[in-house]
């Protein structure tokens, strides 16, 4: 083994013998993925990733937003979606899309932002068009995303159209798709103004934030026995129900304020599937 990798492996082996280290620390610093066949290990909020595929830069139909954070890795499942889909939106008159973050090389937990995107299997997508031209550096990491609710946040803002609509029901129409977090008042939108065609409203789940993007969860890849899939599983019916009315709520207010200013626990190396000491310390 070259002798770059072999400091980078003692280094890493010190980070793990340093107990009890959040997995961040350790996951974060590792700029390449394994190699080897891929394998989704754990769950979306608990787990890491082995043989993951990194996402170009840009593509047809798309372009990648804040590549300095390295966050632009995946299962070649998703890596597949988001090409995919990025073709299909564009066929269908979208200008291009934004990617934001899909996971680090090895997956685990993040140094900041996102509890979940641990697996390969989840990508941010803006709600801000692509401009036709393509982006600068300065431009992909520092451009701003596009909030599509309202300051008073109980509506949706003048820049919702009905393509935003088209984009999100092709996004659910994907079979691997499990689900899409959007804002609750997006949700809410969706509910009073699409049609007879409601069917994949069910996998459009409400969240805090998410107002100026949409985030994508894939199921697990059928042959990946150590993933675990999202529960509780995502219910009958298009969740335009009294689920939805409690986003609305006093209580959940309530709960989003005192989640504002509390420091959210991440996991440390333990807390994660024991595999993910393998991926994290191999080549």
């Amino acid at each position: 083994m070259p002798f770059k990798a072999n400091a980078l492996a003692f280094s890493l082996l010190l980070t793990l013998w340093t107990a009890p280290a959040a997995a961040e620390t350790t996951f974060g610093d590792v700029a390449v993925a394994t190699a080897g066949p891929p394998r989704v290990i754990g769950g979306h909020a608990r787990g890491c990733l082995a043989g993951g595929e990194a996402l170009p830069l840009d593509g047809a139909g798309y372009q990648l937003m804040r590549p300095s954070r390295n966050r632009f890795w995946g299962h070649p499942q998703l890596i597949a979606f988001v090409t995919q889909f990025a073709e299909k939106a564009h066929a269908d008159g979208w200008p291009g899309l934004l990617i934001g973050d899909l996971a680090q090389p090895r997956g685990g937990p993040m140094s900041s932002g996102h509890r979940s995107h641990q697996t390969g299997l989840d990508v941010d997508i803006w709600f801000l068009a692509a401009p036709p031209q393509p982006l600068s550096e300065s431009q992909r990491e520092d451009s701003s995303a596009l909030s599509m609710v309202s300051e008073g946040g109980l509506t949706v803002s003048p820049a919702w159209t009905e393509e935003h609509v088209r984009l999100l029901r092709t996004a659910a129409s994907f079979p691997q798709v499990d689900r899409i977090f959007v804002n609750p008042v997006i949700k809410r939108e969706l509910c009073h103004t699409v049609g007879q065609d409601r069917a994949w409203l069910a996998k459009l789940r409400p969240w805090w934030g998410h107002d100026a993007h949409f985030h994508v969860g894939l199921h697990c890849p059928s042959q990946d026995s150590e993933c675990l899939e999202r529960v509780p599983p995502v219910p009958d019916g298009d969740g335009c129900d009294a689920s939805l009315d409690w986003w609305f709520s006093a209580e959940a207010r309530e709960e989003l304020r005192k989640g504002a200013g509390a420091p959210r626990p991440r996991p440390t190396l333990d807390e994660l599937p024991s595999a993910c000491r393998e991926v994290l310390t191999g080549g």
